[in-house]
């Protein structure tokens, strides 16, 4: 996914019909209709799963990708912009004679620094079981997947490919709710997934509130510890709530000032496996998912600017 990035307002959201704060999908003439109404924007590469692997890639720890992009312009970006992090990126690119494109996600980022993402799926809809890296599932010890990417015909083949392989060779699986437009979609296949194979739950608060059907965030979270060895809940400015073994505790994040939120989420998710990586405490795994959403949400897009392994190493975690 390559995400375009656009300053927008409240104003031009309501007149063009798109919902603030979630993601909504949109079909390739919708998604250049949007992009027509502005000059030249920035384009940079995102995808949520993408990103976090990005942030880790920036921690110096060894990372490998699974997801599908064409031979076009856009997508030969992505795979280079993966690459140059030394990533590890094998999926076969879809060929140039097929009709749909590199998926891209246009967001108009409003004042608040809240973002509206309208996202063609493209070819990311293609991902399919053939495209799981046996060896790369084998050889990690987590395997993280993207709620988003339910939202494709095979793709939840793929997802369950992905964890038995997991399961098979005790590396751990790991999932992120992406948003509540796909928590609604796919309600029941995620409840599924999360309590037969999944280790660590990674969701917002009004993901984890729909998912469990209270209005009570406080409920959610025990509902949801029940389910999952490890659950976190980024709650915006707030910080973190982070359940696990049924012990919960909260982890409070600085104030900085938002420019941009997208990614904040899946720069959080980053953090927080280098805090377990490195087999740290809970509370310290959550400081670090806050340190390095506090560094995206600074500045426009969803990756990094700076080397986040050069962040930490100068920040006091205790």
């Amino acid at each position: 996914m390559v995400d375009i990035l656009i300053q927008s307002n409240d104003e031009f959201l309501s007149r063009h019909d798109i919902k603030k704060g979630v993601m909504q999908l949109v079909d390739l003439e919708r998604a250049k209709t949007l992009y027509s109404k502005f000059g030249t924007e920035p384009e940079v590469s995102g995808g949520s799963g993408a990103n976090t692997i990005y942030g880790l890639a920036s921690l110096d720890i060894p990372t490998c990708y699974i997801g599908k992009v064409k031979n076009d312009i856009l997508g030969n970006r992505f795979k280079s912009d993966l690459l140059r992090m030394n990533i590890h990126y094998g999926t076969e690119l879809s060929n140039k004679e097929t009709l749909a494109e590199t998926g891209r996600c246009i967001v108009f980022i409003t004042p608040d620094g809240e973002r509206s993402m309208n996202t063609y799926l493209g070819v990311t809809e293609h991902l399919q079981e053939t495209d799981i890296d046996y060896e790369c599932v084998r050889q990690s010890e987590w395997i993280y997947l993207e709620g988003y990417r339910f939202d494709g015909p095979a793709s939840e083949k793929a997802f369950n490919k992905a964890t038995k392989i997991a399961k098979a060779n005790l590396c751990k699986v790991a999932l992120t709710l992406s948003d509540p437009f796909c928590v609604e979609r796919n309600m029941q296949a995620f409840k599924k997934i999360i309590y037969n194979d999944v280790d660590l739950l990674f969701c917002n608060e009004a993901e984890l509130k729909l998912l469990y059907g209270t209005p009570n965030l406080e409920n959610a979270v025990k509902k949801g510890s029940k389910d999952v060895q490890m659950l976190v809940c980024t709650v915006a400015e707030r910080g973190a709530i982070i359940a696990d073994k049924g012990n919960i505790i909260s982890v409070p994040t600085k104030k900085t000032k938002v420019l941009d939120s997208t990614g904040a989420g899946d720069l959080f998710a980053a953090g927080f496996f280098n805090g377990i990586l490195n087999k740290e405490k809970m509370e310290i795994c959550g400081q670090m998912g806050n340190l390095a959403a506090s560094e995206i949400i600074s500045h426009l897009g969803a990756r990094p600017e700076i080397k986040l392994k050069n962040l930490f190493d100068n920040y006091l975690f205790k």
